[in-house]
Formats: structure tokens, C-alpha cells, sequence
């Protein structure tokens, strides 16, 4: 039988419960679970710190860096493309079958691949958050931030 490998990518900023439901979800479902970390200005915390949440919550997840990524993003053709181009080569050796996501570039993502889009919690009904909201209001949705992040922010 084929391995179920999974990936999720992000900027993880921060890394919050909407997030950790999805690498948990992944866990369960999958023999393999790979998370790309990338690069980004949009928080005051390095790319380290950040695979280092994850790593320290969910020590059996695989972390690959996204450094200096594309700045182009959007779902339009040639968006995905140039991020497809990025992250191809960083996944290359995978071998992954599913793609996890809770947002809509997940199915630009899946169908780039040729594999499965696992949408999580798209709607935010389980874990009502997303990182623009906590890097708004820190204090606010501070109770849907483990404390190994919170300790960082």
C-alpha cells in the first residue's frame, strides 16, 4: 500500500489552535506529515523560532524552510505559477498525495501537484481565528495561542 505523505505550507505568523487543528488533522490521517515554513516580514519572529513552535508542539511533523520566497500571491494562473515554480523543488523528493489547507489556494495547489486538496476548517467554525487577526489583536484571541508562542510574541 502507497504511503499517505501530507503537507501544509505557511508563514505560521503566529502559528496558531486554527493551525495546530490542521497539523493534527494531518497526523491523524496521514503516515507522513511535512510542513513548509516561510519566510516573512509580517512578523517580528524568525523563521526558526517559528518551524521551532511546531517542532516543540508536534515533534513528529517534518519542517522544510521556504527562504527569500516569491513576493507574488493571488489565485490567478500566473501567481500559482510562480509560487509553484518556489515550491516544487523544496518538495520534490516527497512523494506527497494530499495537500492540506483551510484556504481556497489549497485547491490551486492540489491540482498544480495532481493530488489530493484535504480543506480543514475552512469556514473557521472550529477554531475561529486567522494570524491578521492575532497580529491586530494579540490580546484579544491570546486563549487560541499555546503558550510556546505566546512566550515568543
Amino acid at each position: 500500500m502507497k504511503q499517505k505523505i501530507g503537507l501544509t505550507i505557511g508563514k505560521f505568523a503566529p502559528l496558531h489552535k486554527g493551525h495546530e487543528f490542521l497539523i493534527e488533522t494531518g497526523l491523524k490521517e496521514m503516515d507522513r506529515f511535512v510542513v513548509v515554513v516561510y519566510e516573512t516580514d509580517k512578523i517580528d519572529v524568525s523563521i526558526e523560532r517559528r518551524a521551532g513552535w511546531i517542532r516543540k508542539l508536534f515533534p513528529e511533523v517534518e519542517i522544510r524552510y521556504a527562504i527569500n520566497p516569491p513576493s507574488q500571491y493571488g489565485l490567478d494562473e500566473e501567481s500559482v505559477k510562480v509560487q509553484m515554480e518556489y515550491l516544487v523543488p523544496l518538495i520534490s523528493d516527497l512523494g506527497v498525495t494530499h495537500f492540506y489547507s483551510s484556504e481556497e489556494y489549497g485547491r490551486c495547489v492540489a491540482d498544480y501537484l495532481g493530488i489530493i486538496d484535504r480543506r480543514v476548517d475552512s469556514k473557521r467554525v472550529k477554531v475561529p481565528v486567522s494570524g491578521s487577526l492575532i497580529r491586530e489583536n494579540k490580546k484579544k484571541y491570546s486563549s487560541l495561542i499555546s503558550d510556546v508562542v505566546l512566550r515568543d510574541l
